[in-house]
């Protein structure tokens, strides 16, 4: 019975360092959001169009950090349904 609690603590640590690192790359895009329509915003009432630029060289950033994070990980949902997704792929063997 000792065996399966090792087998247990890492399938719940496992769950819990893809889920945070998934959470950390919906925080990333949810700043990239918020950020780049303030600059939207100040380069509209500018009246030049240069935001695009950090929002480009952001948004490739962005992008390697989904690739790292979703391709490795596979997709996912909210907090709680990625743990309960992970302790359920981690139990069963993936």
């Amino acid at each position: 019975m000792n065996t399966t609690l090792p087998a247990r603590d890492d399938i719940e640590r496992t769950a819990r360092r893809r889920v945070a690192a998934r959470m950390g790359w919906t925080l990333h895009a949810l700043v990239f959001l918020a950020v780049n329509a303030g600059l939207v915003l100040i380069s509209m009432r500018s009246g030049r169009d240069w935001a695009i630029y950090p929002a480009l060289g952001w948004g490739l950033g962005l992008l390697i950090h989904g690739a790292a994070v979703w391709v490795r990980l596979g997709g996912g949902g909210l907090y709680e349904r990625w743990l309960a997704q992970e302790r359920e792929r981690l139990q069963r063997g993936r």
